[in-house]
């Protein structure tokens, strides 16, 4: 009987951490939170940078321009919208905000569901890796409707929060 080595347990430790992120930003979606103004700022500047990548990606991907630009537009509307259905609170010097559980639950559950969808297809298998195998348009517009959703929402958060102070 062998003693499992750290090098084999390493899939396991990074799915755990992965698992870990995915659980902590889909339990973002629900529930009052308190703003804090900047770790929001933090994330905005993230979030452009991310926007940036994405499309220099989908510049490099047959279709991928659409495919960044069809989902920037998506995430944008769908983030306005919950950021309308946003409630903002105040209570003290704290501000508390409590998002619209349905469209980021329903993103959530979209990427949830890509990953799994790209898992069962192979995409994280040794032989993926070795042909440098990538997601192609369909997971470009993803991702680039998940970022400008984040960034809308975090960008008019700051915003109404700062009208509202």
């Amino acid at each position: 009987m062998s003693v499992a080595t750290l090098p084999s347990l390493t899939p396991v430790f990074a799915t755990a951490a992965i698992g870990w992120l995915y659980y902590r930003r889909i339990r973002r979606q629900f529930g009052r939170q308190r703003w804090q103004p900047t770790r929001t700022w933090l994330r905005i500047a993230l979030l452009a940078l991310l926007v940036v990548a994405i499309v220099v990606a989908g510049a490099m991907t047959a279709h991928g321009t659409l495919a960044v630009a069809a989902g920037l537009v998506v995430g944008a509307l769908l983030g306005a919208v919950g950021l309308r259905h946003t409630r903002i609170e105040f209570g003290g010097d704290q501000h508390w905000y409590t998002p619209n559980p349905w469209i980021g639950g329903a993103l959530s559950l979209l990427l949830v569901a890509r990953l799994a969808w790209r898992w069962q297809r192979g995409a994280f298998t040794a032989s993926a890796a070795v042909t440098t195998q990538q997601g192609g348009a369909l997971t470009l517009a993803f991702a680039s409707t998940l970022v400008a959703f984040y960034l809308v929402n975090a960008a008019g958060l700051a915003w109404r929060m700062r009208i509202a102070a």
